[in-house]
């Protein structure tokens, strides 16, 4: 059968998807530009540490918009060679993204306090390893494992965005201090959906 890659009325959904979070990850990344000017006045308590966050931004950008294309199912069919390489351009991406993260939680997030900074230092670490566990499956060519684990490396890739645009919402700032705010948030951005599609699979599974 000869593949290809015309795009059909079923493709509209994960293009539009795909454009969805384009979007959103490019308005949260321009959210950082100010970063860029690499002054200790525009840097604040990352100074030190400039080069990492960003690398850990521009990084993790690249993870969510790459990360979304694995999921186009006609772009996995039509080249394995082209979804594997995307593949590793996600990894890769969150292997510089997630260490940077977890420099940067084990210094400069201590100045706002110890939970905070433990709250990234488990944030970072349930990254790595399940997209570690998302590469290790698709190497063993234990197919359906890796989907599962990369729809949770992708889960945990993604609350960065939710974490990060909820607390721009002025009724959450209201309710308390950055430093109270921002851990449970955290905690929420990647536990709750994480937690929500282990439901939907066993709910699945059971069918």
């Amino acid at each position: 059968m000869e593949k290809n890659i015309r795009l059909q009325y079923s493709d509209l959904l994960p293009l539009i998807i795909w454009i969805g979070v384009f979007f959103v990850t490019w308005l949260f990344m321009h959210g950082a530009d100010h970063y860029l000017a690499m002054t200790p006045e525009a840097l604040g308590k990352y100074f030190r540490q400039r080069y990492f966050l960003i690398t850990h931004i521009t990084s993790g950008g690249g993870a969510l918009i790459s990360g979304a294309l694995q999921f186009w199912p006609k772009l996995r069919n039509f080249s394995p060679l082209l979804h594997r390489g995307i593949g590793y351009i996600y990894l890769l991406a969150i292997l510089s993204s997630s260490i940077s993260a977890l420099v940067l939680s084990f210094t400069s997030a201590y100045h706002v306090n110890w939970a905070y900074a433990f709250t990234l230092q488990v944030w970072a670490s349930v990254w790595i390893t399940s997209s570690f566990i998302a590469w290790i499956t698709a190497v063993k060519r234990q197919f359906k494992l890796h989907k599962e684990w990369m729809i949770r490396s992708y889960i945990v890739t993604v609350a960065f965005l939710i974490s990060g645009f909820l607390y721009k919402i002025p009724a959450i700032q209201e309710l308390g201090s950055f430093e109270a705010v921002t851990v449970p948030l955290f905690w929420l951005g990647w536990s709750v959906p994480l937690y929500t599609y282990e439901i939907v699979r066993s709910v699945k599974w059971k069918q």
